[in-house]
C-alpha cells in the first residue's frame, strides 16, 4: 500500500499543472515630520499612516499555499533613510526561535528583505535579520552565487510580541546604488522563514520550476525626490601583538622567547559616485583571521584554500572569473585566486653551517585598493589593485649577520568589466589580470618577471530564462629568465618534457610561455528536469598561477549533468531530488585521460532530516603527473560510493555524518574510508558547541617516492603507502549580544603515511597492472639506520647503485584560535584574539592515537596575543 501511494503521488507531481504568477507592486510613504525611533514597537504616526501589505503565500515547502502564520510590511521614506517595519504575526510566540549567532550567519526565525536598486533583473542588494535581531545582509547576482561578505551601514532592531514579533530597519541611502530621478521603480521581494516549521513565504508569489530570482520580484514605486547619497568611511586601526615560544639559546631569533609589535594602518570606503565604490586599505592586519585547516597533500596538485581576509572576500564576486562551468572540485579554477596577494615568499634561503633564518610568513601587502560598481548603463566594473613589498630574511651567526631577499617587490592588477543587455537576459564580459615583479637578484630568477592573462565571457538566456547558453575563451603570457620559463615548462601539471608527449616540445632558451583555454555550456535551467552540457579546455602553455589558480592544465573536459526535482511534500519526503552526470578528460595530445559517471540522490523528509547518497564509476584512468616529468602512467578504474546524513536542526542536539569509500577494479590495488560526524548541541540560545571527528584510512599500491638514475635510465621509484589520517575540530560559539561574540576553533591534526613494498615503474602503460612495475627483491634493497635511506644494488653486484631518504611521515599539529569581536558601534570593531599552534613530526609512520596524541601536546606551544581596534568615521 505505501509503495502504490508514493507512485501515486509521484505521478500527480510530475503532471502538476503550473499556473501564471501575477506580479505585484507595493508603493512606499513620504514621511515628512515624525522621527523614526528604531525599536521594533511602530509606536510612531509615519507608520500608523503607512500603507501596510500582507497577503504573503508560501516558497516552501506547499508552493503557492497560504502560510501557517501571515506577515505584514510597510515602508517610509526620508530624504536620507529608507524605513522597513516587518510584523510576523505568530499564534503561538513561544515557539518563534530567537538564536543568537554571528552576522551573516543568522539562525532561526527571519525576514528578509531584498531590493533591486538598478532595476536591471540581475541585481539585488538584501537585507535579513533573526527575532533575535542579528543581522546578514548580502548581493544577490542573478544566476551567480551570493555575496554575503557585503557589510552595509544599517540600523535594525527586533521585538517579541503577543502577536508574534517585529523587525524595524533603518537604511541609509547612501548604502544603496540608484540612479536621481522624479519617482523610483524598483524590484523587490520581501520573505519571511519560520524555523520550526522549515517553511518560506513571499510577499512576490515565485515558483521554484522557473529560472531566475531577481526576474521574476515585484516592483517597487512610490519613491520620488530622493537623490543619489555617496559613502564615506574612514576606518583607522591600531594592532598590538604579543607572541610566546619556546626558547632556543643558540638561534639568536628564539633565545628570549617573546616577541612584541604594534602597527597601524588604514581601511576606507568611499563613493567615487552613487554606482562606483573605492575601497582601500594601508598596511592593512588580518590577525583575527582564522588559520588554515591542516592538510597533507600527496599528489602533484595544489592544495585550494579558501580566503577569509576581509579586503579581499568583500565583493569578490565581481571579480570572479571561472575557468570551467558549474561547481565541483574543477570550478575552483580561475583566473583571480586572491590568496597569491601577500603570500608566503617564494624563496628559502640557502644557510651556510652554523648560522640561522629568520624568514617573514607572510608578505606584507603595502597598500590595495579596489573599485567596484554597477552604473546605471548596466555596465559592471571591479578593478583591483595590490603593491607587497620586497621581503629580507635574516640570517645570522655568531660572528656575523646579513640579509637575502626572499620576494621581490610585486605589483598586482586585476580588472572585470560586463555589460548587460536584453532586459539582464544576456551579458557580455571580460577580465584581465598582470603581475609584475623587480627580480633584480639573481636567487629569484625562478620566478616570473611579469605574467598577464585575460579572458571574455557571456551568458544568452531565453524562452523566459528557461534555457541559456554560455562560454568564454580565455588567454596567459608569463615573461622570465631562461630558468624561469623552463621550470614553468617542466612543472607537474604540464610536462613539456615527458618523453611521450610528441605534441609537446621543450625549448630552454625560451623567455616567455603563452597558453590559452575556453569552455562553452548549453544548459536547462528551469522546470523540473534540468541538464547542462560542457565542454572546457585549457592548452599545455597556459600558466595563471601568478595571481590565478589552476590545478591542471593540458586537458580537454566534457560533462553531461542532469536532474529531476521533487518540490512539494509527498509520501515520507518534503522535497526530493535525483541526478547523473557523465565525465570525461583527454589531454592535447588526444589521450584519454579520465572517464567516468555518478549518480547522486537528495532528500528531505518530513521529520526535517535530510539525506545525500551518491555512487561513482570510473574507468582506466592515465594520469601525465604521476611520474613527475616521466611518461603517462595507467591506473585502473574504480568505485566510490557516498553517504551523508543530517538531523532535525530545528533540535538542540544535531548530528551529522558523512562517510565515503573508493576501491580499485584491480584487487588489492587501493581502497580508501573516509568518515566524520559532526556532533551539535546549543543549551541556550546564546551558545553552541560543535565536535566533529574525522577519519580517513587508505591504501595504495603506486605512491611516487623519488627518482634516481641508473645506466643512463631514469628510475621512477613507488611504493605500497598505508595511510591514517585523524582530526577533530571543536567550535564554540557564544553570542552575548548579535554585536559581541566569542568564537573558538581548535584542530588536533595526525596523518602517518607508512611505505613498503618498493618498486620501479618499468612500463607505464603496460595492458597488465603487475607488468607495469618491477619489485626490488631482497637482495636489492635493504635499510640502512646511519644514513636512515634504503639503498639499491640493482644489479646485485654488491655495490650501492642509489639510495631512497626514508620517506615515512607522522605529522601532529594543533590549531586554535579564540577571538571576541564587539561591533561597539555601526563599522567600529575591537578584537581580543588568543593563537596557538603545536607541531610535530617524526620519520616513523606508524600511526597510535595515543601516543601521538601525548607526544603533540609535549611539543612546545607558540602563543600569539592580539588586540586589534578600529574606529569608523563617516556617514
Amino acid at each position: 500500500m505505501k509503495i502504490t501511494t508514493f507512485f501515486i503521488f509521484l505521478i500527480i507531481h510530475i503532471s502538476a499543472f503550473s499556473q501564471q504568477i501575477t506580479f505585484r507592486e507595493y508603493s512606499a510613504t513620504k514621511n515628512d515630520n515624525s522621527t523614526i525611533n528604531i525599536d521594533g514597537k511602530f509606536n510612531e504616526q509615519a507608520w500608523l499612516d503607512a500603507n501596510w501589505e500582507s497577503q504573503f503565500v508560501q516558497y516552501r515547502p506547499y508552493e503557492g499555499k497560504s502560510p501557517h502564520q501571515q506577515t505584514e510590511f510597510a515602508i517610509i521614506y526620508d530624504k536620507n533613510n529608507i524605513y522597513i517595519a516587518i510584523k510576523a504575526l505568530d499564534n503561538q510566540p513561544d515557539s518563534i526561535t530567537t538564536r543568537l549567532t554571528r552576522r551573516d550567519m543568522t539562525e532561526g526565525d527571519e525576514v528578509s528583505v531584498s531590493l533591486d536598486t538598478y532595476n536591471d533583473k540581475r541585481t539585488a542588494f538584501s537585507f535579513s535579520v533573526s527575532a533575535a535581531g542579528v543581522k546578514a545582509d548580502q548581493i544577490i547576482n542573478e544566476g551567480a552565487s551570493q555575496d554575503n561578505t557585503w557589510d552595509p551601514i544599517w540600523w535594525v532592531k527586533t521585538a517579541i510580541t503577543r502577536e508574534g514579533w517585529n523587525a524595524e530597519m533603518c537604511i541609509p541611502l547612501t548604502q544603496l546604488r540608484f540612479e536621481e530621478g522624479n519617482e523610483q521603480i524598483w524590484g523587490m521581494q520581501i520573505s519571511r522563514y519560520i524555523f520550526r516549521l522549515d517553511e518560506s513565504s513571499l510577499w512576490q508569489p515565485m515558483k521554484r520550476e522557473q529560472a531566475g530570482y531577481i526576474s521574476k520580484f515585484g516592483t517597487f514605486r512610490g519613491i520620488s525626490d530622493i537623490k543619489p547619497k555617496n559613502t564615506l568611511d574612514i576606518i583607522p586601526y591600531v594592532v598590538g601583538r604579543m607572541e610566546r615560544f619556546e626558547k632556543n639559546p643558540d638561534n639568536p631569533f628564539l633565545s628570549s622567547g617573546k616577541k612584541h609589535g604594534f602597527n597601524a594602518g588604514l581601511d576606507a570606503k568611499i563613493g567615487i559616485t552613487n554606482f562606483l565604490t573605492l575601497d582601500m586599505t594601508i598596511n592593512p592586519d588580518f590577525g583575527q583571521v582564522e588559520a588554515d585547516p591542516s592538510k597533507v597533500n600527496l599528489s602533484t596538485f595544489e592544495t585550494f584554500y579558501q580566503e577569509k581576509r576581509p579586503f579581499f572576500i568583500e565583493g569578490k564576486n565581481i571579480l570572479n572569473y571561472k575557468l570551467d562551468i558549474g561547481e565541483g572540485e574543477w570550478a575552483r579554477d580561475g583566473l583571480f585566486y586572491s590568496r597569491r596577494i601577500g603570500r608566503r615568499p617564494n624563496y628559502n634561503p640557502q644557510l651556510n653551517p652554523g648560522e640561522y633564518s629568520k624568514v617573514p610568513e607572510f608578505t606584507r601587502i603595502m597598500g590595495a585598493a579596489k573599485l567596484t560598481g554597477k552604473t546605471k548603463n548596466g555596465w559592471s566594473i571591479g578593478i583591483l589593485e595590490s603593491l607587497t613589498s620586497e621581503e629580507n630574511a635574516e640570517i645570522q651567526n655568531i660572528d656575523n649577520k646579513r640579509t637575502q631577499v626572499v620576494e621581490p617587490l610585486t605589483n598586482y592588477l586585476v580588472g572585470r568589466i560586463q555589460k548587460d543587455f536584453n532586459q539582464g537576459n544576456t551579458y557580455v564580459g571580460g577580465m584581465v589580470t598582470a603581475v609584475n615583479r623587480k627580480t633584480g637578484n639573481p636567487h629569484l630568477n625562478f620566478l616570473h618577471k611579469s605574467a598577464y592573462a585575460g579572458g571574455i565571457d557571456g551568458v544568452h538566456k531565453w524562452n523566459n530564462q528557461m534555457w541559456s547558453i554560455q562560454g568564454g575563451v580565455y588567454f596567459s603570457q608569463v615573461n622570465g629568465s631562461t630558468t624561469a620559463i623552463s621550470r614553468t615548462q617542466k612543472s607537474y601539471i604540464r610536462n613539456y618534457e615527458r618523453p611521450d608527449a610528441d605534441y609537446l616540445k621543450y625549448d630552454s632558451t625560451r623567455t616567455s610561455l603563452s597558453g590559452y583555454g575556453g569552455k562553452i555550456s548549453l544548459n536547462k535551467l528551469g522546470g523540473r528536469f534540468k541538464f547542462s552540457n560542457t565542454v572546457t579546455w585549457k592548452s599545455p602553455g597556459l600558466e595563471i598561477n601568478d595571481v590565478g589558480f589552476a590545478q591542471g592544465v593540458d586537458r580537454l573536459q566534457q560533462s553531461i549533468w542532469a536532474s529531476y526535482q521533487i518540490y512539494e511534500p509527498f509520501f515520507i519526503f518534503r522535497s526530493l531530488s535525483a541526478n547523473a552526470s557523465e565525465f570525461a578528460m583527454w589531454d592535447f595530445g588526444g589521450n584519454r585521460n579520465l572517464i567516468g559517471i555518478s549518480i547522486t540522490g537528495n532528500a528531505q523528509f518530513t521529520n526535517f532530516w535530510y539525506a545525500t547518497t551518491s555512487l561513482g564509476f570510473n574507468g582506466e584512468q592515465q594520469f601525465n603527473t604521476s611520474l613527475r616529468g616521466g611518461p603517462s602512467l595507467k591506473s585502473p578504474g574504480s568505485k566510490s560510493v557516498s553517504l551523508s546524513l543530517r538531523t532535525n536542526p530545528q533540535k538542540k542536539l544535531t548530528f551529522q555524518f558523512n562517510g565515503q569509500s573508493a576501491v580499485s577494479n584491480e584487487k588489492d590495488y587501493s581502497k580508501s574510508l573516509g568518515t566524520s560526524i559532526n556532533i551539535g548541541y546549543r543549551p541556550l540560545n546564546t551558545l553552541r558547541f560543535d565536535i566533529t571527528p574525522g577519519m580517513y584510512k587508505s591504501t595504495g599500491e603506486l605512491q611516487y617516492v623519488s627518482q634516481s638514475h641508473y645506466n643512463d635510465a631514469t628510475r621512477y621509484i613507488f611504493a605500497r603507502i598505508k595511510q591514517n589520517t585523524l582530526n577533530m575540530s571543536f567550535r564554540i560559539n557564544f553570542s552575548l549580544t548579535p554585536d559581541l561574540t566569542i568564537q573558538y576553533w581548535g584542530q588536533p591534526f595526525f596523518a602517518t603515511g607508512e611505505y613498503s613494498d618498493f618498486k620501479h615503474i618499468t612500463d607505464s602503460k603496460a595492458e597488465e597492472v603487475a607488468d607495469r612495475y618491477n619489485f626490488y627483491n631482497n637482495n636489492q634493497i635493504s635499510f640502512n639506520n646511519d644514513w636512515n635511506s634504503y639503498l639499491i644494488d640493482e644489479d646485485e653486484d654488491g655495490n650501492v647503485d642509489y639510495y631512497i631518504g626514508k620517506p615515512d611521515f607522522n605529522v601532529k599539529t594543533f590549531l586554535s584560535n579564540l577571538v571576541l569581536r564587539w561591533e561597539y558601534f555601526p563599522g567600529s570593531t575591537v578584537y581580543f584574539v588568543w593563537s596557538q599552534s603545536r607541531n610535530g613530526y617524526v620519520n616513523n609512520g606508524s600511526f597510535d592515537l595515543n601516543r601521538d596524541f601525548k607526544s603533540l601536546f609535549n611539543e612546545t606551544a607558540n602563543n600569539i596575543f592580539l588586540i586589534k581596534l578600529s574606529y569608523r568615521i563617516g556617514r
